[in-house]
């Protein structure tokens, strides 16, 4: 006989949000690695990838989180490696805050910078926003490629962003580049091993907007 499966009632988007974070918090209890506004951002990370399971590798800090809802406030710009990560950040959420986000992989004359430099786009992406990266936020998603270039360039005298959030995906070099991101010094989100992804990556923006806008409330 097929087996009998009970639904949730929860339907609108909102309730499933709720539904969705009660569940995490109740499959994950205290003691948490992460508490109060970070837990926020650690849950918000678990619930986009449908894993809780990526709270052992995930790295948050005060610090990122401080520097990132500072940033936002300010109206910063965040600058994303794909368009994919780009459309996860709702203007809904953006607008209200000043906040600008751009893709690099929008950025005009791109293609011809990287055929000049012999490089990726994403990588002359990174070369053409690395001197104005100051106070704003940088999300990397998808290419480790990307996060390689920016921390050369930074190791190099660029200036630093508020936050980097590295949590590019893959088999090639995305574990590397993100162990590289958890040594270095500046303000970072990141999720160590070969998951991450734009989705994720939004996710940790997102959740540091509705930090903003409630303290800005």
């Amino acid at each position: 006989m097929p087996q009998t499966i009970t639904l949730d009632p929860a339907a609108t988007p909102q309730a499933i949000e709720t539904r969705s974070f009660a569940i995490i918090d109740a499959e994950i209890p205290e003691p948490r690695p992460f508490r109060g506004e970070l837990w926020q951002v650690a849950r918000r990370c678990i619930h986009t990838l449908g894993d809780t399971k990526i709270l052992a590798d995930l790295r948050l800090s005060e610090e990122g989180l401080a520097a990132g809802v500072r940033a936002l406030r300010d109206g910063c710009t965040v600058f994303t490696d794909t368009r994919m990560a780009a459309s996860g950040l709702p203007l809904r959420r953006m607008a209200p805050l000043g906040v600008t986000v751009t893709p690099l992989m929008a950025l005009p004359g791109l293609e011809e910078t990287a055929r000049r430099l012999g490089v990726t786009r994403s990588r002359a992406g990174v070369a053409t926003v690395a001197d104005r990266l100051a106070g704003q936020i940088m999300v990397i998603g998808n290419a480790p490629t990307a996060l390689l270039a920016l921390l050369e360039a930074l190791e190099h005298g660029a200036p630093a962003p508020a936050l980097i959030v590295g949590m590019p995906v893959g088999f090639v070099n995305a574990a590397q580049s993100k162990e590289l991101l958890r040594q270095s010094p500046w303000p970072h989100f990141t999720l160590l091993g070969r998951k991450g992804g734009s989705a994720v990556a939004a996710a940790c923006v997102n959740a540091l907007a509705e930090l903003a806008l409630i303290r800005r409330e």
